[in-house]
């Protein structure tokens, strides 16, 4: 395979990693509106979708290891595609907490919201764009803006606590609550690990355009 060949083939690669991202995006997008809303329809179609993102997981990580396999890359190349196939797997993680937001879509069944959602929504478009800003990154290779995501999840971890301690008030308040407040407080967490994820991106950003291994917090 000649270089021209094979960088074709990396491209190829970067191309599927973003068409995963963006299926992963919607997810989120979707989930949280499905439960703003009370749209049951919506939240299934969350989670029918989901193996279709299991499914690009699956075959993007086959086409990093047949390169590995058949090119036997240099360093550089190795740490774009070893990179790779980290990045997939965080993106397929994001997918689950969409999915686990939408299933509690699901549960709540209809019942009528304890509060309008406010910090939730927030949380998730903060995230959404972490991890929007993530891909950005990886595409440009920027480090400017792969380090700005590590500052953007310590807003999504101070909107997570809020929402605890409040939900942790309703229900202290009227137990009658406690149900839904619960499915709340699991929600706010599955979009603050969809952030911790978009970090870890982030860092694996840094790792390839600089070498340099860095964790954030």
């Amino acid at each position: 395979m000649t270089r021209q060949s094979y960088d074709q083939h990396l491209s190829d690669l970067q191309q599927e990693l973003l068409k995963m991202a963006s299926l992963v995006e919607e997810a989120i997008y979707r989930a949280v509106q499905s439960l703003a809303n009370e749209d049951v329809a919506m939240a299934q179609q969350v989670i029918d979708g989901d193996h279709l993102i299991d499914q690009m997981e699956i075959e993007i990580e086959e086409r990093c290891l047949r390169l590995i396999a058949l090119q036997q890359p240099i360093a550089r190349d190795l740490r774009v595609i070893s990179t790779a196939i980290r990045i997939i797997s965080h993106l397929e993680r994001m997918a689950d907490h969409a999915r686990h937001i939408a299933k509690t879509t699901i549960r709540m069944d209809g019942q009528p919201l304890i509060k309008p959602l406010v910090d939730i929504p927030r949380m998730a478009a903060l995230a959404q764009k972490m991890l929007k800003d993530s891909i950005d990154a990886y595409v440009r290779l920027d480090v400017a803006l792969a380090e700005q995501i590590g500052i953007d999840d310590d807003a999504v971890d101070a909107l997570y606590s809020q929402v605890f301690r409040e939900l942790l008030t309703y229900m202290m308040e009227d137990p009658r609550t406690i149900g839904q407040a619960t499915h709340l407080i699991f929600v706010g967490r599955y979009l603050e690990r969809i952030a911790d994820h978009a970090q870890s991106i982030a860092e694996l950003i840094i790792y390839l355009a600089t070498g340099e291994r860095r964790k954030f917090n």
